[in-house]
């Protein structure tokens, strides 16, 4: 029996002999623990916060006006396809394409020997019959002819030269010649080629110092259009706008599209006719806005935002998320719609870096 309690005794010294050492090593890796972390502490409070270089940007007022765009087709003031009204036959052409020709400048002439020889054939009826008719008076006067006689010959004479002007007419209208100052398209007619009436000659668009532009806006903004408003056109690989104004509003809108047509002009040079051109027009008043450089806007899963240059307690510079709502860009500017007020500071050059509180370092502000 006491050897038995003698061997659970020595059992039970050697749990608690375990069970010390283990806690013993357990505390001690604690204690190394602690003191590593109070010692990497100390080296993290020893080295210098990170600083991020950046730009600096203001965000200012300006005036804002909401515009619509449209895409508009460049007419010439004035412009028409080149017809022959009469069949005939090329005598001369001077269609020379991108030439620009003065007003009244033959242009195609057809031939017209018959006609010249019926011009001399009735020239010569019109010379007797007013010889005829002169003669009659004088006998009339002498009463050596009736009055009926005269008559007759006064009508005679009236029809010798209806034929006469009739011819010249025929003559005329087979020398086509230039209604205004135009230039030249391109043509496809030859002497000696035979034209049926009204075969396509040519174009000619007018040499002017203003053009139209024709495009079209919906029902509403039409509306609020007027003669007389702005509005910017911009060519083709062009960022410059050329400046318009409305010369008119058409009376009607389109049932299919329930848009309406307006015309405006533009005084500068202008892109050549037919030429595609966007068109921006107002839709409605000029308004005062909050603007940012467009690099200042970042763009996120939670949406726009902008960050905020402000000093914290200690005065130095530490950048803030600030949510916005953007509008339009204007030109190399960005329209915010809400979330700042002017006179803020925002980062631009190096915003893209930058995270909640981060010290921050301007290079410069614009």
């Amino acid at each position: 029996m006491s050897s038995r309690l003698f061997v659970n005794n020595r059992g039970l010294t050697g749990s608690a002999v375990l069970l010390a050492t283990l806690a013993l090593t357990a505390g001690s890796l604690v204690a190394w623990k602690r003191a590593s972390a109070r010692r990497a502490d100390a080296a993290a409070a020893r080295q210098p916060e990170p600083v991020e270089s950046i730009t600096l940007a203001v965000a200012k007022e300006r005036q804002y006006r909401p515009t619509t765009t449209s895409v508009g087709t460049i007419l010439a003031l004035n412009s028409i396809t080149l017809r022959n009204e009469l069949p005939g036959t090329v005598r001369r052409v001077a269609l020379v394409p991108g030439q620009v020709v003065e007003t009244g400048a033959v242009l195609v002439s057809l031939d017209v020997s018959v006609e010249e020889a019926e011009l001399q054939a009735e020239q010569a009826q019109a010379d007797l019959a007013a010889t005829t008719l002169a003669r009659l008076e004088v006998l009339r006067e002498a009463k050596a002819t009736s009055q009926e006689e005269v008559d007759q010959a006064r009508a005679a004479r009236d029809v010798a030269l209806a034929q006469l002007a009739r011819t010249r007419a025929i003559i005329a209208r087979k020398t086509i010649r230039a209604p205004f100052r135009a230039r030249v398209g391109i043509s496809d007619v030859h002497p000696g080629q035979y034209l049926n009436e009204g075969t396509e000659l040519t174009t000619l668009q007018g040499v002017d110092a203003a053009v139209n532009v024709d495009f079209t806006v919906a029902q509403a903004v039409a509306a609020e259009l007027h003669p007389g408003e702005p509005v910017a056109v911009f060519a083709a690989n062009d960022a410059r706008p050329l400046s318009a104004r409305i010369v008119a509003v058409d009376a009607k809108i389109d049932p299919a599209t329930r848009n309406a047509l307006v015309r405006a002009r533009i005084q500068s040079q202008a892109p050549a006719p037919g030429a595609s051109v966007r068109v921006e027009v107002p839709t409605g008043p000029s308004t005062t806005v909050v603007a940012i450089p467009v690099s200042a806007l970042r763009k996120g899963p939670a949406g726009d935002h902008v960050f905020l240059v402000v000093p914290d307690s200690s005065g130095r510079s530490r950048a803030h998320v600030q949510p916005v709502q953007s509008g339009p860009v204007l030109d190399d500017e960005v329209v915010i719609l809400s979330g700042l007020t002017p006179g803020q500071q925002v980062a631009t050059s190096g915003s893209f870096k930058l995270r909640e509180a981060v010290l921050v370092a301007a290079d410069s502000t614009r």
